[in-house]
């Protein structure tokens, strides 16, 4: 797996199409003043999942993102390392303290399972457009 361009200490990989994803990025994008997050959008027509051994399924399914030595990482820990990433380091920290990690991690699973529904990207029969690569 390649690593990621030299000063950066995580990547993300998002739903571009995904308006309540969207905007927490562009949140990250203004708080990321040392340029340590490389962002890839996974809606964009020419990305491909292949090199990162995952379906466009899988990666839709709930966040992902790759550690500067390029371990994949999912979930909550993309956000505690995005967050890590801007200097919210110390809010970071509570995040894993058991109890509040728990249920972030619920709080997550939930949104995740239901984000197309919630963000009008499913058809009135229940089927649910995820972009493919």
């Amino acid at each position: 797996m390649t690593q990621l361009a030299i000063g950066k200490t995580v990547e993300v990989f998002f739903d571009g199409e995904c308006p309540l994803c969207t905007r927490e990025i562009d949140m990250l994008r203004r708080l990321d003043k040392n340029s340590r997050i490389a962002f890839t959008d996974i809606a964009a027509p020419a990305f491909d999942p292949a090199p990162l051994g995952k379906t466009m399924d899988e990666l839709m399914g709930h966040i992902h993102g790759r550690t500067g030595d390029g371990e994949l990482i999912e979930g909550v820990e993309v956000f505690r390392q995005l967050y890590a990433a801007v200097g919210f380091a110390p809010v970071v920290a509570l995040t894993r303290v058991p109890g509040v990690s728990h249920a972030l991690d619920f709080g997550y699973r939930v949104f995740a399972r239901n984000r197309l529904k919630w963000t009008g990207r499913c058809e009135p029969n229940g089927a649910c457009r995820v972009p493919q690569a």
